[in-house]
């Protein structure tokens, strides 16, 4: 990236690891992001709890006055019962805790990583069991997800393709018949289609507001609880936050109890496969958009640059990339690094066919290793996958480029 001359700021600049620069940008902006909720909650939240314990306080004076109690032995009495709350035992009459339903409700809080809190094991010896019981779980876990997420994206990509395909014949590119006309572009460009990535966030977007809703609709009545509420409770346990201050299926009796408890299993199971499905596509629009901020800034470094050497160099003649570097657009500047360098792009700022290029680091050779020593083979990447820039990725962002990739070469 080194604008010319050998005392160029833009040389070290350029000779900075892209990734490493993603990295750090990435976390710069996630504390910045912190401090930011940080300061909205505190602003939010802090009046109310001041003024909650200035009535618990007052509440707390006039308990141990109206009934002759030391402030000591009241407090006493308080942490016993916060040590009772904490092995499970409530004022109001609630469901056993750790009968066989209960239990069953816990591991799922566990393998899902919700964690809502109410139940936790008190034992040693149950506390040592869910040490290795989570750590097989959760991964256990996380892989279906991947594997969902695997089938989510094919399933989008293949409805998104017929229906690009069925615009394609109602215009006449196409003929009926699903023949590609040769000498047509739009034809030629079929088989390397790929849906965008804001198509498919929108699609997982709608699902798991729909989801929100329809769960919510079942809380509302059944637990008691607001709407609003319901709908912050369905945010809390299907991104797998799992605050615990909202916990559904803890009373002891329901109308429709096993038909209650059902459809809380089956809610909460999609809605957290659809939100953990948006958290990475929303990840792929977040990495690029850092690809595109250090774009800008480069670019800006290397205008900066070209003035300074323009200015101590006026009778040399400008190098042919440094007189191209002027004419970049908002269509050019998000050329990826590496083997996409050079194309023309879509006109999108931020387009999944950008990222999924960029997206070939290290790391990702390093998984392919690894992934081929498990097999005992190496994996065949086919010349198609190559080219259309789907190949690379880590975790589930892998899966999704490899997705991608089968459904633009299947048809």
């Amino acid at each position: 990236m080194a604008c010319g001359g050998g005392g160029c700021c833009c040389s070290s600049a350029g000779r900075l690891n892209a990734d490493n620069a993603r990295f750090l940008l990435l976390a710069v902006l996630i504390v910045l992001y912190m401090l930011c909720g940080a300061a909205v909650f505190s602003a939010i939240e802090l009046p109310t709890e001041r003024q909650a314990k200035e009535r618990w306080e007052e509440r707390l004076e006039n308990f141990t006055q109206r009934h002759n109690l030391s402030r000591a032995e009241l407090r006493h009495f308080l942490r016993e019962y916060e040590e009772a709350t904490v092995a499970g035992i409530r004022v109001d009459d609630i469901r056993p805790r750790w009968d066989f339903t209960g239990a069953f409700y816990f591991v799922g809080t566990v393998v899902s990583t919700i964690g809502f809190g109410m139940t936790t094991p008190a034992t040693v010896g149950g506390k040592i069991f869910l040490i290795f019981y989570g750590l097989i779980g959760c991964a256990g876990t996380i892989l279906f997800f991947n594997l969902f997420l695997e089938r989510l994206i094919t399933v989008i990509a293949y409805v998104m393709k017929s229906c690009h395909e069925r615009q394609l014949r109602r215009k006449g590119v196409l003929p009926h018949d699903g023949r590609r006309g040769s000498g047509t572009s739009e034809a030629d460009s079929l088989a390397g289609w790929k849906p965008s990535v804001y198509y498919v966030m929108l699609i997982l977007c709608v699902a798991s507001l729909i989801i929100s809703c329809c769960a919510s609709a079942m809380y509302t009545p059944i637990e008691g609880w607001s709407y609003f509420d319901s709908l912050y409770f369905c945010f809390v346990a299907f991104s797998t936050i799992g605050f615990g201050d909202l916990v559904s299926s803890q009373n002891t009796q329901y109308e429709s109890q096993g038909l209650y408890r059902f459809g809380n299993f089956v809610f909460i199971l999609m809605g957290v496969c659809c939100i953990y499905s948006l958290f990475n596509v929303i990840s792929i629009v977040i990495k690029q958009s850092i690809n595109w901020i250090l774009k800008k800034l480069d670019c800006r470094c290397c205008h900066r640059c070209q003035r300074k050497l323009f200015r101590s160099r006026r009778n040399v003649v400008m190098p042919g990339n440094m007189r191209s570097r002027r004419n970049i657009s908002i269509e050019t500047d998000i050329v990826n690094e590496s083997d996409t360098d050079g194309r023309r792009l879509s006109g999108e700022m931020i387009s999944m066919k950008d990222f999924l290029a960029s997206n070939k680091v290290s790391l990702a050779i390093m998984q392919k290793q690894l992934s081929e020593t498990a097999n005992g083979y190496p994996r065949q990447m086919s010349t198609n996958s190559k080219q259309n820039g789907f190949s690379g990725g880590v975790g589930a962002l892998a899966i999704m480029n490899n997705r991608l990739a089968e459904t633009s070469v299947d048809r």
